[in-house]
C-alpha cells in the first residue's frame, strides 16, 4: 500500500513584508517560506488570555500608610533605624541643675511661681554654665560623684566593684579543679 501524499494548506499567522525589498529578501533567503515572526493584528490579543480585566481590579488602599504626604520614607523605613538625635543646650543644663527634672525635682514648682522660676532658670542658662557655676558654687554637688568626679557613663563600673554577684549555689565554688592552659 502506498502512502498517499496529502496536500496540506496552511496559513501563516505572521505578517509578511511586501514591496521591492521584500522581493530581494525572498530571493536571497535560504527558506523563503519561513515566517517573519511579526504576529498578525487579530492574533495579538490585548489583554492577553487569562489576564484580569483592568476595570474589575481594585487597587488596595491602606489608610494612612498610602498617604505619602503624611508617611515619608524615612519614617516607614524599618531596615535602617535612623538615630534619634537629642541635644541639651547650656540653658537646659543650667535649668536641670537649678530646678531639676520632672522625674527628680529639686524643689516643687507650683503654679505661677514655678513657671516664673523655670523662665528665670532658662534665662540664667542662656548666659552659659560658667556664669551659673560662678553664681552658685554648690550647683553641681548633687550630680557629681564621690571626690567631686563626674558620673560614669551608663554601662561603666568602678574598678574593684564586682559587676555580678554570683551566689554559691549558682557557681561551681572555690573547690572546683580548674585547668589553665598556657
Amino acid at each position: 500500500m502506498a502512502a498517499k501524499k496529502v496536500a496540506t494548506s496552511f496559513s501563516k499567522y505572521t505578517l509578511q513584508p511586501t514591496g521591492f525589498y521584500a522581493r530581494i529578501s525572498r530571493f536571497l533567503a535560504l527558506d523563503p517560506n519561513r515566517s517573519s515572526g511579526i504576529p498578525l493584528n487579530p492574533q495579538f490579543r490585548n489583554p492577553p488570555p487569562g489576564d484580569l480585566d483592568p476595570a474589575t481590579y481594585d487597587d488596595p488602599v491602606t489608610i494612612p500608610a498610602a498617604d505619602i504626604a503624611e508617611n515619608p520614607y524615612w519614617k516607614r523605613d524599618v531596615r535602617r533605624r535612623y538615630p534619634q538625635l537629642s541635644t541639651v543646650t547650656q540653658a537646659d543644663a543650667v535649668a536641670l541643675l537649678e530646678v531639676g527634672s520632672a522625674a527628680q525635682p529639686k524643689q516643687e514648682l507650683i503654679g505661677e511661681a514655678g513657671s516664673k522660676q523655670l523662665v528665670a532658670a532658662q534665662e540664667a542658662g542662656s548666659k552659659g554654665l560658667s556664669v551659673a557655676f560662678e553664681k552658685n558654687r554648690g550647683l553641681a554637688t548633687d550630680v557629681l560623684g564621690p571626690g567631686g568626679m563626674p558620673p560614669l557613663p551608663s554601662g561603666m563600673h568602678q574598678q574593684g566593684v564586682p559587676r555580678y554577684n554570683l551566689e554559691e549555689t549558682q557557681s561551681y565554688g572555690a573547690n572546683y579543679p580548674c585547668r589553665t592552659f598556657s
